[in-house]
Formats: structure tokens, sequence, C-alpha cells
């Protein structure tokens, strides 16, 4: 049993990826730096603007080599301000930065005037930190200060979404400049998945946003669900793969009008206003928005064979043939550290060491996952094929429990008070088996040779382990 190995090594990383005292000392230098810029520029007068940081930071979900996001925000609330004179507040900064640059402080100055959102990008010297400013961004504050406080619902939320974008940024695939997955999108992702698994470890965001989205009201809500998931024991390992199956599991589904809705807390058919969206996931505080709006149509294939040879390896880890330091360097990059011992996986039976070659394609052909219907109708995704699709049914759990499973004992927070660099009091989640996967080998699989027998199995996952089953099919 391959599981806890997995498991041991996500939390490892996990651990490896966390930001550590300096580098928390270090963003909040840099927003004192820029806000005396600020005050360089504007004086003192009632004009003169704030610079807050928001993004990965706010979040607590960033590492020592991320950036940091940074808003000019003008006192005046009530005044929306115009694409003008955001391009205009940013020129003067560039101006002083120019100066700065020229002295050595800063390097790799970037006006980019034409995006959606005009930034400012520059590195500092000092840290090497790149610091991406634009203006009155309010919006990106509120929602970084959400996503903080849904991560102390349940402690898997942070987990899973440090390793999502650890293992996004080794592939290439975590740049909305590179028309490829956002960190939010990515965040996002992790938060739907986990409102989507049964039972659910968030709550739909609607329950939280009922008096509003606010920071203030949000977090008094928030209180209310800080043991929303303890029902739920599922592992960071269990969560990590699964995630990866629902995503393989919908590909071809995403053209059809499939939108994650975090507001909803469900999957969704939407069409947008905008140009053709190859990934969907609704904007949690404005629905009207599609947060992976940035991804392109050959960026969305590579997207996808990250997901599908990552799944690959994952299962060929799981059956005993990789060794746990190669599948790390596959996953998240040959510079992820790791403390734990570069041991071979074992043969649970007799512990010796049977570690095979890793075959150079462990997943040569795409899979045809099957969704089935509240109604028996049946989608085969990879096939071009059609039957009676319907959006609404694509939340339907297909699988039923192989068994009751004896929760394990868990701790809850008791608040959500906290700040960076201070440890918080949430939940301590045991590794455990789930039964929520099908168990569709491949017949053409070298790695799981067994013949599908053509129907779904309502197998644990200890189960599939040990027939050497594939963990494939599962519902979106």
């Amino acid at each position: 049993m391959h599981l806890s190995d997995l498991d041991e090594l996500l939390n490892d990383i996990f651990v490896s990826c966390l930001p550590k005292p300096i580098d928390y000392d270090h963003r909040r230098d840099l927003v004192r730096i820029f806000n005396a810029i600020a005050k360089e520029i504007y004086g003192n007068a009632d004009e003169s603007p704030v610079v807050e940081a928001f993004g990965s930071f706010v979040m607590d979900i960033f590492c020592a080599g991320s950036d940091i996001d940074l808003s000019v925000n003008f006192s005046n609330t009530a005044v929306k301000i115009s694409r003008q004179k955001r391009i205009e507040t940013l020129r003067k900064f560039a101006k002083k930065f120019h100066t700065l640059q020229r002295g050595g402080h800063v390097d790799r100055l970037q006006t980019i005037t034409t995006a959606r959102v005009p930034v400012v990008k520059v590195i500092d010297r000092g840290t090497g930190i790149e610091c991406d400013l634009s203006v009155e961004n309010r919006d990106g504050i509120a929602k970084s200060q959400i996503v903080h406080m849904v991560s102390m619902i349940d402690e898997r939320f942070r987990k899973l979404s440090f390793l999502v974008k650890a293992w996004a940024k080794a592939h290439g695939i975590n740049s909305s400049k590179d028309r490829t997955l956002n960190s939010l999108s990515l965040v996002s992702l992790v938060a739907f998945h986990l409102q989507t698994r049964d039972p659910p470890i968030l709550p739909p965001f609607s329950a939280l946003f009922k008096d509003g989205t606010d920071p203030g009201s949000v977090a008094r809500n928030v209180h209310n669900y800080l043991d929303y998931g303890k029902k739920n024991i599922e592992s960071l390992a269990e969560l990590f793969i699964t995630l990866l199956i629902k995503l393989e599991s919908v590909e071809t589904l995403w053209k059809e009008g499939l939108c994650a809705s975090l507001y909803e807390g469900s999957w969704t058919s939407k069409s947008w206003d905008s140009e053709l969206n190859f990934i969907s996931v609704e904007d949690f505080t404005e629905q009207s928005q599609n947060v992976a709006r940035a991804v392109g149509r050959q960026e969305v294939k590579k997207i996808y064979e990250c997901v599908q040879y990552s799944l690959g390896y994952l299962l060929t880890f799981l059956g005993g043939r990789m060794q746990r330091p190669t599948l790390r360097d596959i996953l998240f990059g040959v510079n992820a550290v790791s403390t734990l011992p570069d041991i071979s996986t074992r043969n649970p039976v007799d512990g010796e060491n049977t570690a095979s070659p890793v075959p150079s394609n462990p997943r040569p052909m795409k899979k045809q996952r099957i969704m089935e219907g509240r109604k028996g109708q049946q989608f085969v995704e990879g096939s071009g094929r059609k039957q009676n699709y319907d959006a609404s049914r694509l939340g339907n759990n297909l699988y039923h429990s192989a068994g009751t499973l004896t929760s394990a004992p868990t701790q809850f927070p008791i608040g959500i008070e906290g700040s960076h660099g201070q440890p918080l009091n949430q939940p301590i989640i045991y590794p455990q088996t789930s039964p929520w996967f099908g168990a569709p080998p491949h017949s053409q699989d070298p790695i799981f040779p067994n013949q599908y027998p053509g129907q779904f199995n309502s197998l644990s996952l200890q189960d599939l382990i040990i027939s050497g089953l594939l963990l494939g099919s599962f519902y979106p």
C-alpha cells in the first residue's frame, strides 16, 4: 500500500514550500517602502494614496520565490478611477522606479498599459522579489482576504492550494501572461474540489456571502463553518489525485458550457458574453466573470497533457513501480526540497525493494472516461460521441460507499484569528482511505493489464491499490 507514502511525500512538499519568517518580513518591508514612495510622489495631501498588498501573500499561499501584488488605493472609494488615471498613476511610479533602477536598487522595470489591468512590474534587487503594482485593485484585495478566511475552515484547503500551485508552476501552466491558469484559478479549482467532495469539506460560498461579500461579513459567517468538513476524512494524497481525475474527466465538457461555480458549490452550465472560454471557473464574487478566461486554445492542451501525465506517474507510484524521489521531481521539479529519506517504494507484503524502471510514457493513450447521469445516460469523453448530455447531472456521485469507515479523531479550531507568520489553530486531518473511486482498468495500459469488465466497481482505495486496478472514471 503506497497511498500513505504519497501522503507523506505531499505533506513534506507542503512543509518545504512554506515561507519562513524572513519571507514575511521582506514583503511587509516592501509594502512600507512602496508607501514611502507614494508619499514622495504625492506628498501628504488628501489625495495621497495608500499601497496595499493582495494576492498570494494576503491569502498566505505563497513561497519564498513568489511575487507580491500591490495596489495603489486612493482615499475616496466612492469615485471610480478611470483607466486613464490608473495609467497616469502607474507612470508616476514608473518614473520614480527609473531613478531607483539607475541607482541599482531595482531591476527589470516594465510598464504594461495595454493589459486588462494596467500594471508596473519591478524586481527589488535586495530581496529578488518581483513587485506587481496596479491601481485601485480593491476587488483583488477583497478576494484575497476571503480566500485567507476560507482557509481557516479546513487546513486541507491551504495545503492542497500550495501543492497545486507548486505543481502548476513546475509544469509551466501557472501564468495568465502565458495564457495558462493564474493563481486565483488554481486556488478556486481547489476550493471547488473540496466543495464537491462527498461529504463536502468546504461550503458553497453563497452561504459565506449571505450578509454580503465585504470581508467583515464573510469573517463572521466563516465562524459558523469551522467544523464543516469534519465528516470527510480524506487525506491530502486522495484529494490531490481526485482533483486531477476530476479535471481530466471534464476535459471535453468545457466547450459544452460546463462551469465550476464556487458560489453555488456545484457544476453549472454557463455561456459567457466574451470569446470562447476553454476552462470556465466562475468568479466567486462576480459571477459574470470567468477567472480562467486567459487560458488559450493551445495552452489548454498543454494543461491537460500535464494533468494526464501526472496522473500516469501517480498511478505508477501507487502501483509500486516508481521511487518517491523520482515522483517528487516529476511532479514538483528537481528543485523541490524534501526532508524525507530517499527510499524506494516497497512491496507491502514482503518488504522487499520492488522498484521498477519508470516507463518513458506511463500513459500512452488518453483514457476513455464514462460519466453516468441520474437517468443512466452516458457521455463518453475522448470518443467524440455525446448521448443526451445534460450539464446539471455532472455533480452526481456515481459511486456508493463499499463500507463504513471509522472516523479519525479530529481537532478543530476555536477561532479564525491569526496573522502572517503565526501558527493557526486549524484542523488536524488524519490520513484515511476513501471508498469514492471507480476502478475501470484499461486493457492497453502497460501498468494495469487487467481487462475492464464493463461496469463500475465500488471498491475502496485500499482495495484498488492491492488489486492493482486503475484509478479512473471518477465522477467530475
